[in-house]
């Protein structure tokens, strides 16, 4: 690792996002105006996409970092078969999943049943794709469905929360099955597909509309559900931003656009590729 990552595990990651958290949630005028003001103001915030286009609109920082968009700012991509990305932000890295590992960064793997927190689940996306989003700061922070599909059960996953970027990405072995997430998964016409929303540094909680906010434990919880959701519907949202990873098996036989590599800057709703069901 380097020094940037080493830092990292010397901090108390889980302190300092509670401490955060509790920030972000306070309603005291001062507080909020300072950090939703400074925030604006350090990551070039414009609200001209989002429906409540006032900074003095916001109940409190997280009210703002979770704001909504306005109804039409983000078509869906109705495509027949199409992955949309289910978030605004950057792609990491997106591919296939080959021997049961996924692309974290040149030269660097992880194991999908352990970012699944699953082995039975890892065996089941064997030779399957993967799409992972990063959102940045200043980005939209609302996870939505990149496909059709009934969500059958939520997982969460303690662990660390190293800061998500490239610099850790290269650097940091596991980045995503360490980082504390929530794994949702998913039945489709493909069969079970799943969005791991996987935490970072400072990200002061993880929502979806199924559940609620995660409180955080020492153990995995589980949970089972049957809530069905449209390509396009919001699932959930970070306090604090991080990453999405959509993860599809191999019978779903999916096809990333050629203009889909990392780096490309991606919005929710956007076709990432297709699937083929035939």
């Amino acid at each position: 690792m380097n020094l940037f990552t080493t830092l990292q595990q010397l901090v108390p990651q889980q302190q300092l996002s509670k401490v955060a958290g509790r920030l972000a949630a306070s309603r005291h005028p001062y507080v909020k105006r300072a950090f939703i003001r400074s925030f604006a103001k350090a990551y070039h915030v414009s609200l001209d996409e989002y429906e409540r286009q006032s900074f003095n609109a916001y109940e409190s920082f997280n009210d703002f970092f979770t704001r909504e968009l306005k109804d039409d700012a983000r078509p869906i991509d109705t495509t027949a078969d199409g992955i949309v990305s289910p978030a605004d932000g950057v792609i990491s890295q997106l591919g296939q999943i080959e021997d049961h590992k996924l692309l974290q960064a040149k030269g660097r793997y992880y194991d999908v049943g352990q970012l699944l927190a699953d082995s039975e689940d890892g065996q089941y996306f064997a030779d399957g794709s993967f799409a992972t989003v990063y959102l940045a700061p200043s980005n939209y922070h609302r996870v939505h469905m990149p496909f059709d599909g009934t969500l059958t059960k939520t997982r969460y996953v303690p662990g660390t929360l190293f800061s998500v970027n490239n610099t850790t990405a290269d650097n940091v072995p596991d980045l995503f099955a360490r980082n504390e997430r929530l794994v949702c998964m998913f039945d489709t016409k493909y069969g079970k597909a799943a969005v791991v929303m996987v935490g970072a540094m400072i990200v002061a909680g993880i929502e979806t509309v199924a559940t609620g906010k995660i409180s955080r434990t020492d153990d995995i919880q589980e949970a089972d559900h049957d809530m069905s959701f449209e390509k396009g519907d919001e699932l959930g949202r970070f306090y604090l931003g991080s990453t999405a990873i959509v993860v599809l098996p191999k019978a779903a036989k999916a096809a990333w656009q050629d203009s889909m590599k990392a780096n490309s800057v991606v919005q929710m709703g956007q076709l990432l590729g297709n699937t083929d069901t035939k």
